[in-house]
């Protein structure tokens, strides 16, 4: 082996005993003993009703979907997933020529916490997770609280795109 050869595996052979040294993986951080997961209704900290059952929704079928952790009671659960949403806002982001809104975009953020039941311990925790929905002002107030609710679900569903990944995915 040349003296460049013998450098590279050196090099290569510090890099996978860097990257084992700090925790990283390639087939994420969780257990294989969490086979299940529950999903409690999560709390709501804003005054934006119902909020809280798009969200929890969302996650049940984003879990359902993905097919790596089966969606149980908490009596059954080998882990708790618990959330509550901190933030619900609806910003004004597109303007017509005489100053009157014409696009909104929606902006929820929660807290997470998933819990190892039988061990009584914290998988992980994310803390203020933000995810966004942008929707149009299509004349009439019913329509654009249609739109709204429309953005809600659709900002559900990413974020619950989100805690999948962060569940199951994470390196």
């Amino acid at each position: 082996m040349t003296g460049r050869g013998r450098a590279r595996a050196l090099g290569l052979a510090l890099l996978a005993v860097a990257l084992a040294s700090c925790g990283y993986s390639f087939r994420g951080n969780l257990p294989d003993r969490i086979q299940t997961v529950a999903v409690p209704v999560f709390t709501n900290k804003t005054a934006a009703p119902a909020v809280e059952n798009f969200l929890t929704s969302a996650v049940v079928e984003a879990f359902a979907t993905n097919g790596r952790l089966r969606v149980v009671s908490p009596e059954q659960a080998d882990a708790i997933l618990d959330g509550e949403v901190i933030g619900y806002s609806v910003q004004s982001i597109a303007f017509d020529n005489q100053a009157n809104v014409r696009q909104y975009r929606l902006v929820v953020t929660m807290n997470l916490r998933l819990r190892d039941v039988k061990r009584s311990a914290i998988l992980f925790e994310e803390q203020s997770l933000r995810e966004k929905a942008d929707f149009q002002v299509l004349g009439a107030v019913s329509q654009t609280i249609s739109n709204e609710e429309a953005a809600v679900r659709s900002a559900a569903i990413e974020i619950a795109r989100s805690i999948v990944s962060l569940t199951i995915d994470r390196f």
